[in-house]
């Protein structure tokens, strides 16, 4: 049973949820969310209800949910939501900020407002700061990984790294997250977009959503496969892999200057890196982490909306839907690649 919105929360209809890599990590462990949980953090639908207080949205509209942040601290002040210093409490606490549970499974409490949402659910409680109002003209079931995995690798390219016209970026990985970082460089106009992946069909997709090379890291020393493209190397560089060998090799195919950043989640075995420090001093390497895109979720993802009406961020391309009652198979696919996004539909 879902609680009645308090103040300052929305009760969302759920149209449609993204299934995500960090709803697997969570749901793998169950060591932060105790069973029973709801996960689902890229959710989508309509507003039912809204709290005391609320006047960002009203019933009747579509929203897009993404993650919460208190609003107060010096990191959301600066504009930054992503670095709030309560996320983890916010996020991933399972419960309110006060303690209080949103939701019952029979009489027991259970884990949830994950990411202030837990949309894996046909209603959601959401809160003001992390629901978007979006235009009702577009297919609001499909929108939900804007609020997270399209957002992470679109706002990591323009905002986080910023890459300017011309300059040329390093995606490892293609993923949800790494294809949307190949789209929000075609945004950006980079002239050189490069993406190392096993997988060929995500190799085949790459090139049609914008890369401009692929390479097999199977087939060869990817970061000499790079140099040989760009023989100065990589301005940019992205990470959706969190596997610290990866990185390392990455790092020779950096260009003096470049900027690398980090957003795969790691394994506990890959949590060290073991970088030159002289070759970070000595060719002025930036290794940045990146969480959420650096987004700020009320103008960044009415801004890919605008992008994605234009033609210009066809993210919809990612997506597969399936009914939320078979989220089992979903994962199944994902992981063996035989889809990019699952979307469910409640």
């Amino acid at each position: 049973m879902l609680e009645d919105p308090r103040p300052g929360e929305i009760l969302v209809r759920i149209a449609g949820v993204g299934l995500c890599h960090t709803d697997l990590a969570f749901g793998g462990s169950l060591q932060i969310m105790k069973a029973p949980a709801v996960l689902g953090h890229e959710g989508s639908g309509i507003v039912e209800r809204v709290g005391e207080g609320v006047s960002k949205v009203r019933p009747g509209d579509h929203v897009v949910l993404t993650f919460n942040s208190c609003g107060e601290c010096p990191r959301c002040d600066e504009g930054r939501p992503a670095y709030c210093v309560r996320f983890a409490q916010m996020n991933y606490g399972g419960c309110r900020v006060d303690g209080s549970r949103t939701l019952c499974v029979g009489e027991e409490p259970a884990s949830a407002n994950f990411f202030g949402q837990s949309s894996f659910a046909s209603y959601a409680l959401a809160n003001e700061r992390n629901t978007v109002r979006v235009d009702p003209a577009l297919p609001i079931e499909l929108l939900g990984p804007l609020g997270c995995g399209v957002q992470t690798g679109v706002g990591a390219v323009m905002n986080s790294l910023a890459c300017p016209k011309g300059s040329s970026l390093l995606v490892i990985g293609a993923g949800a997250v790494g294809l949307s970082a190949v789209l929000g460089a075609k945004v950006q106009e980079c002239a050189t977009i490069l993406v190392v992946e096993p997988r060929e069909e995500r190799r085949a997709l790459a090139l049609e959503l914008g890369a401009t090379h692929v390479i097999d890291p199977a087939s060869a020393d990817f970061a000499t496969a790079i140099r040989e493209i760009v023989p100065v190397g990589v301005d940019y560089a992205f990470d959706t892999t969190g596997r610290r060998e990866v990185i390392e090799s990455a790092m020779t195919a950096l260009a003096p200057r470049a900027t690398f950043g980090l957003v795969g989640i790691a394994s506990p075995a890959d949590d060290r890196l073991g970088l030159s420090i002289n070759q970070l001093v000595g060719a002025g390497h930036i290794v940045m982490g990146i969480i959420e895109g650096d987004s700020l979720p009320d103008m960044f993802i009415p801004r890919m909306i605008e992008l994605y009406k234009a033609g210009e961020l066809p993210f919809d391309r990612l997506v597969r839907r399936y009914p939320l009652s078979q989220i089992n198979e979903a994962i199944a696919d994902q992981h063996a690649g035989r889809c990019v996004k699952a979307v469910m539909i409640p």
